[in-house]
């Protein structure tokens, strides 16, 4: 919503402005999509190396009392 409400100051301060961020916002999205799948298969990764390292722990803590 602040988001909106931004850019319709925007428009009204100066809109050819506004229409260029408002066509180059897909543009710019699509482009951002591929590091953010980069970002979520590296951060899956450290999460299972980080599970696998404390496997061995997990299973010899034993039962609870």
């Amino acid at each position: 919503m602040v988001g909106f409400l931004l850019w319709l100051l925007l428009l009204v301060v100066c809109w050819p402005l506004a229409l260029l961020a408002l066509l180059l916002y897909p543009i710019v999205w699509l482009l951002c999509l591929p590091l953010r799948l980069v970002g979520i298969t590296v951060s899956a990764v450290f999460a299972f190396l980080g599970a696998l390292l404390m496997l061995p722990a997990r299973v010899l803590h034993g039962r609870p009392a």
